[in-house]
């Protein structure tokens, strides 16, 4: 049962969103560069701790007692974490245990898998394993706590990933998958903290979205927090999404929940589900960069009085915990925050991100999950009397994964929390659903003949992704063939785009055709490959207009100083053409810039030169934080950068040229 509160107001700051009506498409990168491992390290110095050893697991009359040795780590391991496996109660102890640690029974446990793992700031070691799980006769005359098991199953950022691959499960896996969850816990809860829809692969976006609200539905999510992309179209549209949904949205951050609803479905500033005797509030936070990374105008709404307003999306998290406050003041035992922001790296011995600057203003959430990013991290942190330790958990992006936590619940205390991630490779053994297999088919069988038309050829895989991802953090091939493409088709001096608009590999990797005479990457093919309409919507999925726009080199320098000043993971990162510029990252934002040359070296000073530069509408009206793009002087051609991008190829084709992937030629340099 889920119950809900009636919304009041949160602070915030100005919000616009964006997306045009054409094609969308999702994010999704190969196995070889999406993020599957522990967060990364930046030093031999620093890393995720070694897992402890094991030396004795052996069952008591009030439990399991397990005794390990504790390891050191740097940075420095914080916490332990000793589970049962699914379905137990899971323990936190602290950096100063002795490493002798009672592990409780629950009542209806059948069975425990102990297994210990070492927690720092970079993340959760790999999971030493006793050598024998402990039977129901084993446990049979332990005694039993009345704590009870929560399962929390949580992804982020699925963008409309519905039909699996390799890499990603899909919606008929993920479907059986998480029935399987539950039917081995019944009070699970599933959650997402954003993202859902846009940026999404046509399978999605060409049926406006409700594709994948009818996944998440048959999925049987309960809870969901809003992204950026949630965004990416209007009001009208966010109310016909929340009409369509099953489940709840929560965010606890806007200046107003009015306009989020749809007949006697709307968002809330918290719910509460009530699970297996357990009432489990959930709470969410939107990403304030929302403003920034969507179309201007879709925010805005008329309100009763028919005042035109637009909502608003605060950077604090007050409105979060009056949220938990007032959650567990109507009852939930325990609370989850839903975060639509991310982990960004580890470096220096310190793991960094809004995420867990956020979480640690966050008060009374046992859970933290996070997203945005498109990256894995799992932690600990806090060790308060008061609040307790908090599980802060993300998984990447496009349903590659989702993260399986144990939660220990005892009234509205946590006597622990463990996570496993689940991986696609985890489900090979999972009967895809029927039903989802059928959903998928439905809409894929309306695309065909479409999009399963072949544009041409290109010589190898234009790669997408990695960590840092390669179009958010310096030149890419698709960045440079891109831009060229529009220098060339507007006749301008220069060229400008995001490298966050590059939504996926080409061939794209969430679009699967049809035609299997076409020839696609797979392991131990090697290219050219052929390319269809289907991937180059994949690619571009905004229905971005190009634009010519007039700026001056002191412009030019202010919006290559704003393209880097988020790296490396800002989708603001600039893919140029016709100019090379250096940038030191070492520096504070602002002053990253050392160098701004013509493509014959000639220094393009800051000044008042003026430069004609092609670009896309919504970095022209300030997406991404370009405010600089003097968007008065501004002529657009008619073209979408889809059409750009199609007809380059298509050119090709027609001169009977595969398209060469371009190879690096320096026009982006990092330097320090």
């Amino acid at each position: 049962m889920i119950t809900h509160k009636p919304s009041t107001s949160a602070q915030g700051k100005s919000l616009r969103v964006r997306l045009s009506a054409l094609a969308s498409s999702l994010a999704l990168a190969t196995s070889a560069i999406v993020v599957l491992t522990s967060p990364q390290v930046s030093a031999n110095t620093h890393a995720v701790p070694a897992a402890p050893t094991i030396t004795k697991a052996y069952v008591t009359d009030a439990g399991i007692r397990v005794r390990f040795n504790p390891v050191s780590a740097s940075p420095a391991v914080t916490h332990y974490v000793v589970t049962g496996g699914q379905g137990s109660c899971p323990v936190v102890v602290p950096a100063t245990t002795s490493g002798s640690v009672r592990l409780p029974i629950l009542e209806g446990q059948t069975s425990a898998a102990v297994s210990v793992q070492a927690v720092n700031a970079y993340g959760f070691s790999t999971a030493a394993k006793w050598s024998k799980t402990f039977t129901a006769t084993d446990l049979a005359g332990v005694a039993k706590t009345s704590a009870r098991n929560v399962q929390l199953l949580a992804l982020s950022d699925f963008h409309g990933a519905l039909e699996g691959s390799s890499t990603n499960a899909g919606t008929a896996l993920l479907t059986s998958a998480f029935a399987n969850e539950r039917k081995a816990v019944a009070s699970t809860v599933t959650l997402s903290s954003g993202d859902n829809i846009g940026a999404a692969p046509a399978i999605s976006s060409e049926f406006e979205e409700l594709s994948t609200i009818e996944s998440m539905n048959l999925m049987k999510f309960d809870v969901s927090t809003f992204g950026n992309h949630e965004h990416d179209r209007n009001i009208a549209h966010v109310q016909k999404v929340i009409g369509a949904s099953d489940f709840a949205w929560v965010v606890s951050n806007y200046s107003s929940l009015d306009p989020l609803k749809s007949g006697s479905k709307s968002a809330k500033r918290y719910v509460i589900v009530d699970r297996g005797g357990v009432k489990v509030g959930v709470v969410g936070m939107n990403t304030d960069e929302t403003p920034e990374v969507i179309f201007p105008g879709n925010l805005d709404y008329t309100d009763a009085s028919g005042a035109k307003k637009t909502l608003q999306i605060s950077a604090s998290v007050a409105g979060v915990n009056q949220a938990i406050k007032d959650a567990k003041a109507d009852g939930a035992d325990i609370v989850v925050a839903l975060l639509h922001y991310g982990w960004s790296e580890n470096a220096d011995g310190v793991a960094k991100g809004q995420l867990l600057d956020l979480a640690k203003g966050i008060k009374g959430a046992v859970a933290v999950l996070g997203g945005h990013s498109h990256q894995r991290y799992n932690s600990l942190m806090g060790t308060s009397a008061r609040y307790g330790t908090t599980i802060i958990s993300q998984t990447p992006n496009a349903g590659v994964g989702y993260n399986r936590i144990q939660l220990c619940v005892s009234g509205s205390k946590v006597h622990g929390a463990s996570v496993d991630y689940v991986t696609t490779a985890d489900l090979k053994g999972v009967t895809a659903d029927t039903a989802g297999a059928a959903l998928v088919k439905k809409y894929k069988d309306q695309l065909v003949t479409k999009l399963d038309v072949k544009i041409g050829q290109v010589s190898e895989l234009f790669p997408r992704g990695g960590s840092p991802a390669v179009e958010r953090a310096g030149e890419t091939p698709m960045g440079n063939y891109l831009a060229d493409l529009m220098r060339k088709e507007l006749k301008t001096d220069l060229a400008l785009t995001n490298g966050g608009g590059l939504r996926d590999t080409f061939p794209a990797g969430t679009y699967k055709v049809v035609d299997t005479t076409y020839k696609r990457p797979a392991a131990g093919v090697t290219g050219p490959f052929d390319v269809t309409l289907g991937d180059a919507i994949s690619v571009l999925p905004f229905g971005n207009s190009v634009a010519v726009a007039t700026i001056t080199g002191t412009q030019l320098w202010a919006a290559l100083e704003n393209g880097v000043s988020q790296w490396p993971s800002g989708g603001r990162f600039p893919q140029i053409s016709g100019f090379k510029f250096s940038f030191d990252a070492s520096k504070a934002a602002g002053s990253r810039i050392t160098a701004v040359t013509k493509l014959d070296g000639t220094a393009i000073a800051k000044d008042a030169k003026t430069y004609t530069v092609a670009t896309n509408d919504f970095m022209l009206y300030g997406g991404d934080g370009y405010t600089m793009l003097n968007p008065s002087t501004a002529k657009f051609p008619g073209k979408l950068l889809l059409d750009i991008l199609v007809d380059g190829i298509k050119a090709d084709l027609a001169a009977k040229r595969v398209t060469q992937t371009p190879k690096a030629d320096g026009r982006i340099t990092k330097v320090g």
